[in-house]
């Protein structure tokens, strides 16, 4: 597949709508597998899923158009899996397993909608919700961010000249080059594009997949990104996220059920997925509190994708509990993807090099670093925290505790109340890293 001109792209842009998602098949693989899950077990249960922004510096609704975003999001309801998208999801095989995903699912989805939204502005930023069964909400997540930060991004470049343009997009290939560069001295280095959620724009993830392709060989084991995976050939990567756990514990009846809830997510996963799929992601209440509570099972899995703890230190936490439990790390799988540039990657994987296996998902700073690349120095270009959680299942809160108190959602009685069951316990407030 050529690869456009991305400057020409964008000075050349005319049309009344230039879309930004394309196919919902756009979207991180994750969702399609919790998605999976979530249309067999609990199709009936009523979600509302938020957007939030953790820059609260940036005033969003100040920088995007909100007539735009409308629009986008608009055309992004008209959009249905085509033939050939659902005929791949049939006949590939991923995690070296046939046949992911059933017949009878891949029937839904073939008529999948996204539901409507509900859109306004408060105090400069967007509210944007998302009422609907937690199978419809759920898949708003990915679009909506992909369209609010490139919305952003073109903002930022609509009255570039040609030749700015052509500067800012050499100095941004040339510095994701110089990060390949260093990637590819790494021994046994295993990465993937998990940058979709906050990616500068489509044409800009697809250029840095296809670059990474080249410059990194077999380091490169997939993309997040089920429709880059299918356009480019490549394995599609992703487990889980933390919204299981959070609607989970948001429909226990009482703080008993609550204490348990992330571990009757994991058996329901395991029910459903095995081998390379069983990793478990620890934080969403706490890593120290996970770790302290889980089932001797749990140390049977694949691996744990610490997410909002530093890294090495997430990871000598989990190595531990592997060796109390009997389990040798040599044989066990980290994932790291929280906040991860070249710097990082290179520190961690010498950590733990010869200790455990490592895999690192490489997001916003892959995708979306433009810093110290545009002539006009825009604040637009950098980066925002920007998420879409779940806020509540069948009208109760939905709670986020996370390692770091800063990136923690929810009502904050709600919040009292977890970390009342779930404890404080390794718990500590650091900056939100993009």
């Amino acid at each position: 597949m050529a690869l456009p001109d991305i400057a020409t792209r964008v000075y050349d842009h005319s049309w009344r709508l230039d879309p930004i998602v394309r196919s919902l098949l756009d979207t991180d693989f994750y969702k399609l597998l919790m998605l999976q899950m979530i249309w067999r077990l609990h199709p009936r249960v009523r979600t509302e899923f938020t957007l939030l922004n953790r820059s609260r510096h940036v005033r969003l609704a100040e920088e995007v158009d909100v007539a735009e975003l409308r629009e986008q999001l608009d055309h992004a309801r008209t959009i249905r899996f085509a033939k050939k998208e659902l005929i791949w999801l049939a006949g590939n095989s991923f995690y070296g397993r046939e046949r992911m995903f059933a017949p009878d699912f891949l029937a839904w989805l073939s008529e999948f909608q996204l539901p409507d939204y509900d859109l306004s502005i408060e105090d400069g930023q967007f509210r944007l919700r998302f009422d609907a069964p937690w199978t419809d909400a759920s898949m708003w997540e990915i679009p909506a961010l992909t369209i609010i930060n490139e919305l952003r991004s073109r903002s930022a470049l609509r009255m570039r000249g040609r030749f700015a343009l052509d500067v800012l997009y050499a100095r941004a290939k040339a510095r994701l080059w110089a990060k390949v560069e260093r990637l590819r001295a790494l021994p046994d280095l295993a990465l993937s594009d998990f940058g979709t959620r906050r990616r500068h724009s489509f044409l800009w993830q697809r250029w840095c997949v296809e670059a990474l392709k080249e410059g990194l060989g077999s380091r490169l084991i997939g993309t997040s990104n089920v429709l880059m995976a299918m356009d480019h050939d490549l394995e599609a990567i992703g487990t889980n996220a933390h919204e299981l756990p959070m609607v989970y514990a948001a429909l226990a009846r009482d703080d008993a059920e609550l204490a348990t809830a992330p571990y009757r997510v994991l058996r329901d996963w395991q029910d459903h997925y095995g081998g390379n799929l069983l990793v478990a992601l620890p934080d969403a209440f706490g890593t120290e509190a996970f770790l302290r509570d889980a089932p001797d099972w749990v140390a049977d899995w694949t691996g744990f994708r610490p997410d909002s703890a530093p890294p090495i230190e997430a990871g000598e936490r989990i190595m531990t509990w592997w060796r109390d439990h009997g389990r040798d790390p040599r044989t066990k799988l980290l994932i790291f993807s929280d906040a991860m540039d070249v710097d990082g990657i290179e520190r961690v994987h010498r950590h733990f090099a010869g200790r455990v296996r490592t895999s690192f998902g490489w997001g916003t700073n892959l995708t979306n670093d433009f810093r110290g690349c545009d002539l006009a120095g825009s604040a637009q270009l950098e980066p925002l925290s920007l998420v879409v959680k779940v806020a509540s299942a069948e009208g109760r809160p939905a709670v986020k505790l996370s390692d770091n108190p800063d990136k923690a959602t929810g009502d904050p009685r709600e919040i009292a109340r977890y970390v009342r069951v779930f404890g404080e316990a390794g718990r500590e407030r650091q900056a939100v890293r993009v």
